[in-house]
């Protein structure tokens, strides 16, 4: 590896452990109740390398939240990704359900705590909403094309809109609800996968 390369790389896993470490701080306390030294602390970094990647602290919280999302730090959208690509190219209603929700419990393992840090913060400090681009809830959107390709599959409930499809999706698939069930009632994720995935079905598939 050249010097240019390893110091890319280094840079890239400063960034990461800084990432790993605002969001476990941010989950166990608050984000109004970790000072950035803290996290500097814990990623084994100076508080000045923080200030220098991400300029402040609003900043390295849509950078947690937008990387959780992703499980990565690759500036690729949701519905571009290959676990959703995959659920989209399901020949039957059943087998795109039964994927996309698979997915989506990977996604919510990782962002579902963040996402209340997120809702919190936002409450307490306006500009923290100002860090995402204002309209569609980008969830809906993705819940929506869901929707809009599952129901016209074989398999599908007779009847069912698009809309009442991205409906019912955006609301037993919420981080909220995964919360309340895994983190307050102590369900497993796979207990949840297997119950969100049952009752979608019941709803949704014929």
């Amino acid at each position: 590896m050249s010097p240019v390369n390893k110091r890319a790389e280094k840079a890239r896993q400063t960034r990461a452990r800084m990432l790993r470490a605002a969001g476990e701080l941010f989950v166990e306390r608050g984000y109004g109740a970790t000072p950035l030294q803290d996290i500097a602390d814990r990623a084994g970094v100076a508080v000045q390398t923080i200030y220098f990647t991400f300029r402040n602290k609003r900043n390295l919280l849509k950078e947690v939240v937008d990387t959780a999302i992703a499980g990565d730090d690759e500036p690729v959208a949701t519905m571009d990704r290959p676990w959703f690509r995959d659920a989209l190219e399901a020949e039957t209603a059943e087998a795109h359900l039964r994927a996309h929700v698979a997915g989506t419990r990977q996604v919510l393992q990782r962002v579902a705590e963040i996402v209340e840090v997120l809702r919190v913060a936002a409450a307490t400090d306006p500009e923290v909403v100002d860090l995402w681009p204002k309209g569609e809830n980008p969830r809906y959107t993705i819940q929506a094309a869901t929707a809009k390709s599952l129901v016209a599959k074989p398999g599908a409930r007779p009847g069912l809109s698009a809309t009442e499809a991205a409906d019912i999706l955006f609301a037993l698939l919420s981080p909220e609800l995964y919360l309340l069930l895994v983190r307050d009632r102590e369900w497993t994720p796979e207990r949840w996968e297997r119950w969100a995935r049952e009752t979608l079905h019941s709803q949704l598939i014929l």
